[in-house]
């Protein structure tokens, strides 16, 4: 049968949707499992963080390696082993009585990921070059679904039958993202000879190509600003005069209504994209999503604050595909799954990051004051970002190392 690479792309859409909502299933209830169910009474900020960050940074360590199998063994199968070990890790977790443990398995949880880039590396190399804006931006809109439905169901599931059952289900739907993958998803355009490399050298072709590091770095902080807030909105909403037993359920709204914008607005962000610029759209997205956080300081009832969290993903849904895309644009295709890999790395060490400083952030201050600084860090991306030239010449396969650095920049 011909390879249909819009055939591909809807697989691989419904294979991330999974996923997707399986991890952030979680999100809403999971400073209130600590609490309730592992008995963490003090500094449950500090240990929402360190929950939440812990499977980042333990994801942006192995990311790189894996990175490297998919390029010299194909991306398929990484997302057949990263689905398939992710589900018997959310079985675990539904047994885990100890807050120690429920970390270690949150460890390997970070360890064995790798679903979602290598879906977007496959992607990008399995899509025809002018079609790659739209197709990221797609399946940007795959996880901003999968993170609209995953909070709403887990604040449910929380609420009327425990949060325990929640991580059953995460397991049932991880595992319907690897049976997807292991029976439908294609990789047509992929060299199986091609000789393996080492992290190393992957990191030093990497670091040849200047607008690579850039997007590197863009990545980081998007994702930084993005996870500095997560322990926190649970909390927050709390703090609006939400009941604890309805918490869960409302942040998962909030949590939501990011994914709804991002559902809306990604696929046109990627159209625009290949019309203008992806460097004139990342500059339009990294503008509005950083008024859009120092505006969240004004308002105190939850559905104000809902409205703005809205608002502002209508902007940040333009970030992350318009990296994506000139991620494709810059690398070579036999380089881009270690491109995405690292890519990955730079996304978990600032995932990571991000709620371990936002629950001490929110252990010391007002939590409205975490918004003003994420909001002016977003502001200052775009300086950067405004500095630069962003639209670029495609670099061809096999391009060796030390010739990536003469990838050209034009004005965008």
């Amino acid at each position: 049968m011909e390879f249909s690479w819009k055939r591909n792309l809807v697989v691989i859409w419904v294979g991330v949707f999974f996923c997707s909502m399986a991890y952030s299933i979680s999100i809403p209830f999971l400073p209130i499992f600590l609490e309730t169910e592992l008995g963490v009474t003090r500094h449950l900020e500090v240990w929402s963080g360190v929950a939440f960050g812990i499977t980042f940074l333990a994801s942006a360590l192995i990311a790189p390696f894996w990175g490297s199998l998919s390029d010299k063994y194909g991306r398929k199968p990484m997302l057949i082993r990263s689905g398939f070990s992710l589900a018997v890790l959310y079985v675990i977790s539904y047994f885990v009585t100890d807050p120690y443990v429920f970390l270690v398995v949150r460890l390997f949880q970070g360890l064995l990921a790798g679903f979602v880039p290598a879906s977007i590396a496959l992607v990008g190399t399995n899509t025809p070059e002018d079609k790659t804006g739209y197709a990221l931006g797609i399946m940007a809109t795959s996880g901003a679904t999968g993170t609209i439905i995953g909070p709403l169901i887990g604040g449910v599931v929380s609420y009327y039958i425990g949060n325990r059952n929640a991580f059953l289900f995460s397991a049932f739907i991880v595992l319907i993202a690897a049976v997807i993958a292991t029976i439908w998803v294609k990789e047509h355009n992929f060299n199986r000879s091609a000789k393996r490399s080492n992290v190393l050298s992957d990191i030093r072709q990497a670091a040849a190509n200047p607008i690579f590091v850039s997007l590197l770095i863009l990545t980081g902080v998007a994702n930084f600003s993005v996870m500095i807030l997560e322990p926190l909105i649970t909390i927050y909403v709390k703090g609006l005069g939400v009941s604890t037993s309805s918490a869960s359920l409302s942040a998962g709204i909030v949590f939501s209504a990011v994914g709804v914008a991002t559902l809306i607005m990604a696929p046109r962000w990627g159209k625009i994209g290949s019309q203008i610029g992806f460097g004139k759209v990342l500059l339009i997205g990294l503008i509005g999503s950083g008024i859009g956080n120092v505006l969240q300081f004004l308002l105190a009832n939850i559905w104000g604050f809902g409205m703005l969290r809205f608002g502002y993903g209508l902007f940040f849904a333009a970030v992350m595909p318009s990296i994506n895309a000139l991620i494709v644009r810059v690398t070579p295709a036999d380089f881009r799954g270690r491109a995405f890999g690292l890519n990955q790395s730079a996304s978990q060490i600032a995932t990571m990051a991000g709620p371990l400083i936002g629950g001490l952030l929110g252990s010391i201050l007002d939590i409205r004051y975490v918004f003003i600084i994420n909001g002016l860090l977003l502001l200052c991306c775009a300086i950067f970002v405004a500095r630069r030239k962003w639209e670029v010449t495609p670099a061809p396969a096999t391009q060796p190392a030390d010739s990536v650095a003469n990838v050209q920049t034009k004005q965008s």
